[in-house]
């Protein structure tokens, strides 16, 4: 059959529901878009090697072309979830509106695989002088397992890889890393007139979160990047609950916070300084205090400025690589020996949102670019 076009690819990925979420009752495989990708590519010509990374997730290596290096164009199969009755669209339907291209993962981010195609369905006939990989990872909106996966297994990929997140078609060889982290304190109930007869878990957790606004303080003090637009590392107090009534001291409390470092803040470092802080205060108000991430945290991500695929990048696009504040695979990549940049079509603002889009006039600028990227690293010769 002939390979359908680009819309039609469009159209078809984001037809295939493929959610992933925490909650279990939202998480949704994502086989169905991994198969479409995978028949596409195999049309094409790649080598198609689907990774089972646990029941119903599933990663896909295509391969066009054999031998060391080469470029691989990456990208995370799976969406967030979405309320359909905040749509003014079918969410699960490609469609029109005002010269844009709406529907779930137009821009965060299947359509970079549709492009992604389009842009080599023109070279496949030219001989590959080293060998371009096509990436689709599973779960990156909730645990990152596709990418951890890989990481873990620990096979080279290649010596550049591009991650087609929305960035407005600007590099990005910079983010910062994404911690959330919990703390639960377990005290003493008793009542409210007499201090002794209990230990207070609310009180301990005041202490905790003094500690924690000390800390802050320090690696803000410590640490500024005038890359991001916040400069500095941030610690959010997200929610807090404890206690149940006036009259009774306070028996459990528990807090939920968010870290973002910057490059070169190691998160062991991190915990363990935090740990170092709630231990006495545990003894000081005679209560126990668990403190554990609520997921493994993605790492902060820099590419060296002078690395070759990001003067490449630069020359292409005419912008100078930038840094953002959300988080991306590109760690994990990095891992596997691969020089890694965040550059695709899409623009952050309108992710995880009703009426998710991709400007049409992005489309053509983005193949252009793919195709650019790919004749440098996998057709042009490689000098001595």
């Amino acid at each position: 059959m002939p390979l359908p076009t680009l819309q039609d690819q469009f159209a078809a990925l984001i037809a295939a529901p493929s959610v992933s979420c925490t909650q279990a009752d939202l998480d949704q495989s994502n086989e169905g878009v991994i198969e479409l990708l995978a028949t596409w590519l195999g049309d094409l010509g790649f080598v198609c090697d689907i990774q089972t990374v646990k029941p119903g997730k599933y990663n896909l290596l295509a391969t066009y072309g054999s031998g060391p290096g080469g470029l691989v164009l990456a990208g995370h199969s799976d969406t967030v979830p979405f309320d359909g009755k905040l749509w003014n669209t079918d969410p699960l339907k490609l469609t029109e509106v005002d010269g844009r291209w709406v529907g779930l993962g137009s821009c965060d981010m299947k359509g970079f695989f549709a492009l992604v195609i389009e842009a080599v369905r023109e070279l496949v006939g030219q001989p590959f002088r080293q060998p371009l990989l096509i990436l689709a990872t599973c779960d990156e909106e909730s645990s990152m397992s596709g990418a951890k996966a890989l990481a873990a297994a620990g096979r080279p990929l290649g010596r550049a890889a591009v991650i087609g997140e929305p960035t407005q078609l600007k590099p990005i060889r910079l983010h910062k890393g994404v911690m959330m982290e919990r703390i639960d304190i377990l005290g003493r109930s008793g009542h409210s007139s007499d201090p002794r007869l209990g230990h207070s878990a609310l009180e301990a957790m005041h202490g905790a979160i003094g500690e924690l606004m000390g800390l802050r303080k320090q690696w803000q003090r410590e640490y500024n990047n005038p890359q991001f637009s916040v400069p500095q590392p941030t610690l959010n107090f997200g929610c807090i609950h404890g206690g149940d009534n006036p009259n009774r001291i306070c028996g459990q409390c528990s807090m939920e916070f968010d870290l973002r470092p910057l490059p070169g803040m190691d998160p062991k470092v991190l915990r363990a300084a935090i740990r170092a802080k709630l231990e006495p205060l545990a003894e000081l108000h005679q209560v126990k205090i668990d403190y554990a991430p609520l997921f493994s945290e993605v790492p902060p991500f820099e590419q060296a400025a002078d690395a070759e695929l990001v003067r490449v990048a630069e020359r292409l696009t005419g912008h100078r690589a930038e840094a953002v504040a959300f988080g991306t695979e590109a760690p994990y990549f990095q891992r596997l020996g691969c020089e890694t940049l965040v550059l695709g079509p899409g623009d952050i603002a309108c992710a995880h949102q009703p009426g998710e889009y991709l400007e049409m006039s992005r489309l053509q600028p983005t193949v252009r670019l793919l195709r650019q990227l790919i004749e440098h690293y996998c057709l042009t010769p490689v000098s001595a």
